[in-house]
């Protein structure tokens, strides 16, 4: 809220003008390479990508830095941080240099090699983003889902895949194509009931086909703002009741029934007015 109240008016609209403003002419295309060297060297300057991107994200939740603004400067500061490491190696003891080097080297190509796949090609840059703005959304509309994304992607998912690895090389390398060829199952499937839904048919149009809770947050939310809601400590993230968030989450599917109610309704209502109007037209002209 500090942050926000300091960034109103112009200095909000002069950073907004200047760091989401795009070079002219043909140099548009190389707004973003700009801004990803400013994240590096600014990332180099402070010795920290964590305190330039923490510094970065709340401007860019009350819509000072765009987005798609912000991505290029994130790619820098995964390339600025790497620098640390190389400092630290280079200063190692002489006796494990070596190999101190190698794995800064290794950092510094692995983030290099990862900008190359996901900045310059159109089509794989707009993946982190759409996946930004959805984990966003979801977010937004259910308040524990940050933090149970959290434990689920960075804890618990790794040890599983550790633990099976330790079981077994041959199981993990099962487990883990099946759940890739699931995965590429789900969005082919969503792509094709988005772009040609007429190759489909009727059942596979949506996903209402499958149970409650493999295609909606709902189920869950209901049993964690239940337990939430009971804890002092976590009311926060509850604060979003049940039958809110089955309202959002069919809040499209409502709008689209309530139009078409509203159109029926509408039609009525226009056909009783003509009906009145006539009555009275004819009422006049008798008298």
């Amino acid at each position: 809220k500090i942050l926000q109240s300091l960034l109103l008016g112009s200095v909000a609209g002069k950073l907004k003008k200047n760091i989401n403003s795009n070079l002219p002419g043909p140099f548009k295309p190389l707004t973003g390479y700009i801004f990803l060297v400013i994240g590096t060297i600014m990332t180099f300057l402070l010795q920290s990508s964590s305190v330039f991107t923490s510094t970065l994200t709340p401007l860019v939740g009350i819509g000072v830095i765009s987005l798609e603004r912000m991505y290029p400067l994130t790619l820098g500061s995964n390339i600025g941080t790497t620098t640390t490491s190389m400092l630290a190696a280079m200063a190692s003891d002489p006796a494990s240099r070596q190999e101190a080097i190698q794995i800064a080297v290794c950092h510094l190509l692995f983030n290099i090699f990862g900008i190359l796949v996901f900045f310059p090609i159109p089509f794989t840059r707009k993946l982190p983003l759409a996946g930004a703005k959805f984990l966003g959304t979801t977010t937004a509309k259910y308040r524990w889902f940050a933090i149970v994304y959290l434990l689920l992607v960075f804890l618990l998912l790794p040890l599983t895949l550790l633990g099976l690895s330790l079981i077994s090389t041959a199981l993990l390398l099962v487990v883990v194509g099946i759940a890739f060829l699931l995965v590429l199952i789900v969005v082919t499937l969503h792509l094709i009931q988005i772009h040609a839904p007429q190759w489909l048919p009727a059942v596979l149009k949506n996903w209402y086909f499958l149970p409650e809770w493999m295609r909606s947050l709902r189920p869950l939310d209901r049993v964690l703002s239940a337990v939430l809601g009971k804890l002092p400590c976590c009311k926060s993230l509850a604060n979003i009741t049940p039958n809110e968030s089955a309202a959002a989450a069919d809040g499209d599917m409502e709008h689209s029934n309530k139009n078409g109610q509203n159109v029926e309704n509408g039609g009525q209502t226009n056909a009783n007015d003509v009906e009145k109007k006539t009555v009275i037209i004819d009422k006049t002209t008798t008298i």
